[in-house]
């Protein structure tokens, strides 16, 4: 199996459900992260559960370091993040989860040992676990429902550490077997319907007519259109013009 990529542990701190823990896993592998750590599992270790819920993450669930408390495992990092949905009277940088995964990347390309923490499912990360983080992660939740579900914490914390370190398209379009429309296509397309338009009188009145043209042209080149759209819309036309002439 080819070695992972320099990548943050994510660790969870006294999980109580198996799946969750799978759960976790498949969240995990769903944006390239294999480093599990474990502390102190409720339903004990191996879990069928978590097995069965990871499906087909199950290489992250193998490979997960099972440990009895925080400091066991937090004990060979040099950066830790604590996540977060409540404030804490505990000083210390806070970010949000874009940032913090941000900041880790940077941090693991200079060299430094990175993990994030997320609590147990039913109120999360205590004090004691927080105060031996470096910082913060903290998401702007609904403050009137701030509870995040572990699986959905680690996905949300997953999916902004692939952000920060892959080159990411804002968009893209699917040009299912096509290609976009040359300037010369587009014209012939304008060309095509001014005629036709003008035939059958819509240009009208006639002081509005260029006025009118104006627009249509301008239109068509607003369009985002393949060749296969302009073919479309040449053929809408001429079954159109050929309809009205049988009539």
């Amino acid at each position: 199996m080819t070695e992972p990529r320099p990548q943050p542990d994510f660790i969870l701190i006294r999980p109580q459900m198996g799946e969750n823990i799978g759960a976790a896993a498949r969240a995990m592998l769903n944006f390239g992260l294999e480093r599990m750590r474990v502390t102190a599992p409720r339903d004990g270790w191996p879990n069928e559960r978590a097995v069965a819920m990871a499906s087909g993450a199950g290489r992250v669930l193998d490979a997960a370091q099972i440990f009895d408390t925080t400091a066991e495992a937090l004990a060979d990092r040099t950066y830790v993040y604590a996540t977060t949905a409540r404030p804490r009277d505990i000083t210390k940088p806070v970010f949000t989860p874009e940032a913090a995964m941000q900041d880790a990347a940077a941090r693991i390309a200079a060299g430094e040992k990175v993990a994030v923490m997320f609590g147990p499912e039913r109120a999360g990360l205590e004090n004691d676990d927080i105060v031996q983080a470096n910082a913060i992660v903290t998401v702007p939740v609904n403050p009137d429902f701030p509870s995040l579900n572990l699986a959905q914490c680690v996905l949300l914390t997953g999916y902004e550490w692939r952000r920060a370190t892959e080159e990411a398209e804002a968009m893209r379009v699917e040009m299912a077997g096509s290609d976009w429309a040359e300037q010369q296509e587009i014209d012939a397309l304008a060309r095509h319907y001014d005629e036709a338009l003008t035939k059958a009188g819509f240009y009208f009145p006639e002081h509005k007519a260029a006025h009118m043209q104006r627009n249509m042209r301008n239109l068509w080149s607003r369009m985002p259109l393949t060749r296969s759209d302009v073919q479309m819309l040449h053929g809408i036309m001429r079954q159109m013009v050929r309809w009205k002439e049988r009539g």
